[in-house]
């Protein structure tokens, strides 16, 4: 787990702790001290802690003039007990929302478990973002999570993509291709 790093390629274009408008503004992080465990796992240290005790993320890129960002989830995304998208809904998106960004990018392709309760947190999401023509897409979640996450029906609020040459494009080619594919289909 300790080895399992958030994409960092572009850092040179974004960072969120230097975003005043990012919910990790002015987070400083270590690069030697290993704190945070996912079950008994030390995680590496640049995941932010978001409210979850089983999920972490990075916010690896937003865009506030194209709406969009990229997320990156790593651990067990459990909406049974821990209520992970209601947490990363308040915590995350929603400020982010506030701050004009209606479209989400959410790379799941370390979220080892998927559990889920309701779909009202989801359903609500897609509503909120339908006003202002967003949407939520999940790139790359392992079979088993995406299994229990189609089960749940939860892709009625949100797509499901494998984009796994993701991190090959720029930020900006990889929303433009998402988006483009989005459209097409809901014409």
């Amino acid at each position: 787990m300790q080895d399992i790093e958030p994409f960092y390629n572009w850092r040179h274009l974004y960072t969120a702790e230097e975003d005043e408008l990012s919910p990790f503004y002015q987070r400083t992080y270590s690069e030697f001290e290993y704190s945070q465990t996912l079950y008994n796992f030390y995680i590496h240290p640049q995941w932010d802690e978001f409210g979850s005790r089983t999920l972490y993320m990075k916010l690896l890129f937003v865009d506030y003039d194209q709406h969009f960002a990229v997320i990156e989830l790593l651990g067990e995304w459990n909406d049974a007990i821990e209520n992970d998208i209601m947490t990363l809904r308040r915590e995350i998106t929603d400020q982010l929302f506030r701050n004009g960004i209606t479209k989400f990018i959410l790379i799941a392709e370390n979220v080892l478990n998927f559990h889920s309760s309701d779909d009202s947190y989801y359903e609500e999401w897609r509503e909120q973002l339908e006003e202002e023509r967003g949407w939520v897409t999940i790139l790359d979640m392992p079979e088993q999570s995406k299994y229990d996450f189609k089960r749940a029906r939860l892709t009625n609020y949100v797509w499901m993509m494998d984009y796994p040459q993701w991190r090959t494009l720029k930020p900006e080619v990889l929303f433009q291709s998402i988006d483009s594919e989005i459209g097409r289909t809901l014409e």
